[in-house]
């Protein structure tokens, strides 16, 4: 094996060290929470090193990393943590290996994160919370899509890697596999999860897209702008504020199905929206997780009001990501949004309608759920305490990666391999702008 190809395999195995390394520490919490950071971050040398090209670009590669050492300096430390520590380290591993590598250990890598995430939630199951058999349910059956995908040959393996990216990037109506990973994965996983789960998905996502007929490329359109709308109604109607999160994800995530559905492929442009909106996700679930350590795994969101006077740095904080999360300027989200729409067909205005009512709607159920925490009549019976310097940290990362995705230079994130040509003869007229 040349040096060169030793980085693949070093940048996947240094995560799961780090995961072994950490059993060491788990009677120090403060140790064992530093231990998983630092690995986490030096997971980022070999692929550094590595110069692994992939199709999406080397956007996601680098972003897991420091969306698992984000989530990380987010949670509070507490015994009960432990675990969601240390499977953040496992789970890194298998991501990376997922992408990094090609074949099947691709698919063994993201098989073995399947499993993974089975276990956690079957550990983690309760019955007041039903829909989390769904979303088992169906990351059992995108398991079973990536072992055909790996021992079949065209087209069943691109029908079974087909199933595999609409469940790990939520597609109506695929998403609960997504959403149940958002909501009853334990300690950080979900805020990980929020940027592990997609950006895996799209690896999967470009390599499949050009081999889909035209046929299910317009399923999948008509899939994605109900699930564009979807997606916001239900966000609209949320009081759980990791659902209404949710929810809102996969309304974003539909729009960049119907953009590539529409291009029959997934540039580096729809890899800074997937970057964006996962961080995003990953900031708001964060930023949530404060107010949860606070006042309890159950705080009703209606009670929790007038933060903005006694917590400055967090509705600060909160006010950003929420401008970030809605998709304006200058952070990722907007600038992937854009990048598609002035770069991508645009065949049906009916389509960019829906797809313009759900960008907006997510201005509304974002700001409402902001505008009730941080404003309103400040309760004198709870007690108010601003952001320790962990939680400080971790928002202020999310912020300033999502601003960086949102005003450097697309070049930056461009993928150095051949994209693969696409004939268009076979599709009729697409009307270009």
């Amino acid at each position: 094996m040349t040096g060169q190809a030793i980085f693949p395999w070093l940048s996947t195995a240094l995560p799961l060290v780090g995961a072994l390394a950490g059993r060491i520490f788990c009677r120090d919490l403060h140790q064992l929470k530093t231990s998983c950071l630092l690995w986490s971050v030096l997971s980022l040398a070999p692929i550094a090193a590595s110069g692994v090209a992939v199709p999406e670009g080397p956007l996601l590669l680098y972003l897991l990393p420091i969306a698992a050492a984000i989530s990380l300096l987010g949670q509070p430390v507490h015994r009960d943590h432990r675990l969601s520590w240390l499977m953040t380290m496992v789970c890194l591993g298998l991501g990376i290996g997922a992408i990094i590598h090609h074949g099947m250990f691709s698919h063994l890598f993201l098989l073995a994160l399947l499993a993974t995430t089975i276990s956690l939630l079957v550990r983690h199951h309760t019955t007041l919370w039903p829909i989390s058999w769904w979303g088992i349910g169906l990351f059992g059956l995108d398991g079973v899509g990536v072992i055909i995908a790996a021992l079949t040959d065209p087209p069943m393996s691109f029908s079974a890697a087909f199933l595999t990216c609409v469940v790990l990037i939520p597609l109506l109506p695929f998403h609960t596999g997504y959403l149940t990973a958002l909501t009853r994965l334990p300690g950080n996983l979900p805020s990980f999860a929020a940027v592990l789960l997609p950006g895996v998905g799209l690896h999967f996502m470009v390599a499949m897209l050009p081999t889909i007929p035209v046929t299910i490329t317009g399923l999948v359109s008509l899939f994605a702008l109900a699930g564009a709308l979807y997606g916001a109604v239900k966000a609209l109607a949320q009081t759980r504020v990791r659902l209404m999160v949710s929810y809102g994800s996969l309304s974003f995530f539909s729009v960049l199905w119907w953009f590539a559905a529409m291009s029959h492929m997934a540039s580096s442009r729809a890899a800074v929206l997937v970057a964006a909106i996962s961080l995003a996700t990953c900031g708001l679930l964060i930023a949530w997780q404060v107010i949860r350590t606070r006042y309890g795994d159950d705080v009703d969101p209606l009670s929790i009001s007038g933060l903005a006077s006694s917590m400055p740095s967090y509705g600060v904080l909160l006010s950003l990501l929420a401008l970030a999360a809605m998709g304006l300027p200058p952070f990722g989200v907007f600038a992937g949004l854009m990048g598609l729409l002035l770069h991508s067909p645009i065949p049906s205005l009916l389509g960019l309608l829906i797809i313009l009512s759900a960008w907006l709607a997510a201005s509304w159920y974002i700001m409402s759920a902001v505008q009730r925490l941080l404003f309103g009549v400040r309760r004198s019976d709870i007690r108010h305490h601003d952001v320790v310097p962990g939680e400080w940290g971790a928002l202020v990362a999310t912020i300033l990666v999502l601003a960086l995705l949102g005003l450097a230079p697309n070049d930056w994130f461009a993928s150095t391999m051949a994209t693969p040509s696409i004939d268009t003869s076979s599709r009729g007229i697409i009307w270009q702008r």
